[in-house]
């Protein structure tokens, strides 16, 4: 198991907290906490070593696309393809974005 611990400036802000994916499937899980700082902290445990670069290139995308909220966000990774472990992510930002 490999954690990673990574930040970024926020570009927009959200208010409350979220779930998505369930740890024990095979896949992933995504809690988001929204707060009013100006950075997303991102608290990564993966099963998958020396998989650093990928969830950079990965935020950064999403940074492209949407802008990334404040808060904290850590994951569970369980070997999720990146398109599974976007959709997560862009789950519980979707669901405190609707709350």
């Amino acid at each position: 198991m490999e954690q990673i611990r990574l930040s970024f400036p926020a570009h927009r802000a959200l208010r409350g907290q979220a779930l998505a994916g369930v740890v024990g499937s095979g896949d992933m899980e995504v809690l988001y906490t929204a707060d009013s700082g100006h950075s997303l902290t991102v608290e990564i445990t993966t099963s998958v070593d020396n998989s650093t670069a990928r969830w950079n290139a990965l935020f950064e995308r999403l940074n492209l696309t949407n802008g990334l909220p404040a808060g904290k966000l850590v994951i569970h990774d369980f070997g999720a393809t990146p398109g599974v472990a976007r959709i997560r992510i862009e789950q519980v930002f979707e669901e405190v974005n609707h709350a």
